[in-house]
Formats: structure tokens, C-alpha cells, sequence
């Protein structure tokens, strides 16, 4: 990574240096106030995340699941933006499609 006040990323990059487990996540950015990584979970695995200790957002570039935050169920897709408050137990379920998505804690994780 870069010193620079700026940086571009590209996902297909990022995603080649990934090692295809079923459940990957790989960091691309970590600064003071921010660090973003690729999550990658293949169709009909098992999302084991535990609760983080900092505000989470994620992009879904690719694929299909269901999201469970609390007691609570959501479908996610492409294009579903997603933001889970710290300390709120969640994960994905149901992977029905291969999915990739651009995770951001905003706190610098």
C-alpha cells in the first residue's frame, strides 16, 4: 500500500491475489480513519462472522444471500448497500450465488 493522499484499487486485481477459499476476506486499504477489503463467500457456504467492534458497511457487487442482523432478515443482491451497527450480531446465510462484496469500516477497523 501507498503513502499517497490517494489511491485507486481495482476489484478484479484485488480479487486475483485471493486464494478462492470458500469464505475469504482480503484488505486492500488501512488508514487511521478507514479500511476496506473484499469479502468473498462461494454459494452454499457458511458466513461464521462474529459481531466487530466497529461500524461495518458493505456493497454487494456479486451474488445472492440472505442477511440475518438481530432477529431480523433480509434479502441482498447486487446494488444493496448494507450497514450494520458495532457490536450487532449478523451474517449471511442462504448464499444462493457466489458473492463478493466491498466491505468498509469506517473507523479504520
Amino acid at each position: 500500500m501507498s503513502n499517497s493522499s490517494w489511491q485507486v484499487f481495482d476489484v478484479d486485481s484485488i480479487r486475483s491475489e485471493m486464494s478462492n477459499k470458500p469464505v475469504e476476506y482480503k484488505e486492500f486499504l488501512r488508514v487511521p480513519t478507514v479500511s476496506c477489503g473484499l469479502y468473498h463467500l462461494t454459494a452454499g457456504s457458511q458466513d461464521m462472522q462474529t459481531p466487530h467492534d466497529e461500524d461495518e458497511m458493505y456493497f454487494v457487487l456479486e451474488g445472492r444471500a440472505q442477511l440475518q442482523v438481530g432477529d431480523e432478515v433480509h434479502e441482498v443482491k447486487p446494488g444493496s448497500i448494507l450497514y450494520v451497527q458495532a457490536a450487532e450480531a449478523h451474517s449471511f446465510f442462504e448464499i444462493v450465488e457466489d458473492m463478493t462484496l466491498l466491505v468498509v469500516f469506517p473507523s479504520g477497523g
